[in-house]
């Protein structure tokens, strides 16, 4: 088969994978998923509206999570089309562009995620350990300037992972191997040297997510020791229980995206469908859960939801 040039790349088409081995039952498939797009959408778009709308909420803990869910809503969009698109109506094609864009949002808003749970991290360990000076640090402009940094930096080291896909030709099957495109997925099927795309991808993966989990675990050293500083048990536990929802955002965030390594590298002998459902579901794990845990373990969010709900049950 002969390559495709570079200078035809944008008319190069892909197809995307559903589930390898059940595609007659796509459309039964596509229930749960659909059950998850519909509550991660209207979860994080709810805590969000909350928050805007809710002057109690106007604190830099709340901004944070407004942040989180902002990242949630791009990450189930960026997936929403193509996925339900192979599910219900087995539109599999995808352009090259289309493609490359898909993925650079995918993983934007996969390393922005990342970036708002280590700033998360900094939040609760000033909250914790200098509480009189929380609101001079963390002031409105300060969160601002965060959010917008966390922005460029995705933004920066994405870029040239993604751009330099467009350098590769393409002499393999077109066929990817997940509802979404996946940049080693992408690679696969290029027939020139891939060295630095490699190279390039793993130190974009280390230099934000590997650094930003990093960093997380080392807040969480310096929260543990200052709790344990407290003399009052009390006071112990109520501290530590500021952090719970956040421990349990990075849980969902982290342990799939483990697995998915660990499935790709070890799981070489386990079902085509088992690579594809866990991918699957890796990226709408975290949009899903995180609603419902900061809506369950924080008591002004679950007041500020139900606040919003009821207004709006009043109207109708």
């Amino acid at each position: 088969m002969s390559p495709i040039q570079n200078s035809t790349s944008s008319s190069i088409i892909f197809l995307l994978t559903g589930v390898p081995g059940l595609e007659a039952f796509h459309t039964w498939i596509s229930i749960p998923f659909c059950f998850l797009y519909a509550t991660a959408l209207s979860g994080n778009s709810l805590i969000l509206f909350a928050i805007i709308t809710q002057p109690s909420l106007h604190e830099p803990m709340y901004y944070f999570l407004s942040m989180l869910s902002t990242t949630d809503l791009g990450l189930s969009i960026s997936t929403l089309a193509t996925m339900l698109g192979i599910f219900w109506f087995n539109a599999r094609e995808i352009s090259f562009n289309a493609c490359l864009s898909q993925m650079f949002f995918i993983k934007l808003f996969t390393v922005m995620e990342s970036s708002v749970l280590l700033a998360m991290a900094f939040d609760r360990f000033v909250a914790i350990s200098n509480p009189l000076r929380y609101a001079t640090i963390l002031t409105d402009s300060r969160i601002s300037q965060i959010g917008v940094t966390i922005v460029i930096r995705g933004t920066l080291v994405l870029t040239p992972m993604v751009a330099l896909l467009k350098r590769l030709s393409y002499c393999r099957s077109r066929v990817l191997h997940h509802s979404y495109c996946f940049h080693p997925d992408v690679m696969k099927l290029s027939c020139t040297d891939t060295r630095i795309n490699n190279a390039v991808g793993l130190t974009a993966m280390i230099s934000t997510v590997g650094v930003d989990s990093i960093l997380i675990l080392l807040s969480y050293v310096l929260i543990i020791r200052t709790v344990l500083s407290i003399a009052s048990p009390e006071e112990r536990k109520k501290s530590f229980s500021t952090c719970v929802s956040h421990i349990g955002a990075v849980a969902v965030f982290y342990i799939p995206l483990i697995s998915l390594s660990f499935v790709h590298r070890f799981g070489k002998r386990a079902p085509p469908y088992v690579h594809t459902m866990i991918a699957n579901t890796y990226l709408l794990i975290p949009p899903v859960m995180n609603p419902i845990i900061y809506s369950v373990k924080t008591k002004q969010i679950c007041k500020a939801v139900i606040k919003v709900l009821s207004s709006a049950g009043r109207k109708n």
